[in-house]
Order: structure tokens, then sequence, then C-alpha cells
């Protein structure tokens, strides 16, 4: 990575049900284990309207849209598509806690972090980068 130039990163988890198709998807994309740089992929992340739309892999035959409205800040908009890429992690399902939001803010950091770094520690994290494009509204 570019010194002195921010990029953005995206956390993405799944439920159980769709981990497996998503993991097995992204290591046919180029995503490797999280330690070290991340390697390009053939992964797309999709953003428009303020947010993040959709996640291709395996050169867009395999897709995973949000259940729920992903918020891109301007800042991460603008990392994002001032380098065209974007480093995506891919962690399993639980890690993100799921009352996360009833915590205070100090709190949420500390417990996503150890949550985090036990899934790196046990070698089920993953990474890499992936271009950024723009997507305009959906058709109604």
């Amino acid at each position: 990575m570019d010194q002195g130039r921010s990029f953005a990163e995206l956390i993405v988890e799944v439920g159980s049900d769709l981990y497996p198709d998503l993991m097995e998807a992204a290591l046919d994309s180029g995503f490797t284990l999280a330690a070290g740089e991340p390697p390009d992929t053939s992964g797309a992340v999709e953003v428009g309207e303020g947010r993040v739309k959709r996640l291709a892999l395996v050169g867009g035959r395999q897709t995973w849209e949000p259940d729920t409205r992903v918020e891109a800040s301007p800042g991460w908009l603008a990392a994002a598509e001032g380098r065209g890429t974007a480093v995506l992690i891919l962690v399993p399902p639980d890690t993100w806690p799921p009352d996360l939001l009833e915590l205070e803010p100090e709190e949420r950091l500390d417990v996503f972090t150890r949550r985090f770094e036990r899934e790196l520690r046990a070698g089920r994290v993953l990474h890499g980068t992936v271009s950024v494009q723009r997507r305009g509204p959906l058709p109604r």
C-alpha cells in the first residue's frame, strides 16, 4: 500500500448458511488467509447511493448483497474511489457480537477486536484487494 494515502477497508460477515459458499468463491477469486499484504483478487464491491450494494466474486458469477443497508461514509467512499480498490476482509459467522449496538462505543471496539483476533489466530479470516465500482440507483 502507498504510504500516506488512505485506503478503504470493508469487513464482511455472512450467516452460517452462506458462509461455506462465500469462502469457496473468495478463494476461487484469489483471497488468502489474512496475513501480510492482501493479494489482488478478481472480486469487486459495488457502491452507490452512499452504501455498499453488492460483492461480486469469481468474475461476477458469485454475488452477495447485504440483507440490511450498509452505509459507506464519505471518507470511505473517497478512499475507495481514489484508489479504485478496497481491502475486503471476510470473517466467519458470529465475529460481530449480536449485541454490539447495545454496548458503549469504547466497549464495542474492544469486544469486536478480541473476537476478530481470535478468528485471525485460528486461520478463519480471509483478505484480498477488490475493485470498487460505482453503481447507479437500482431499477424499479
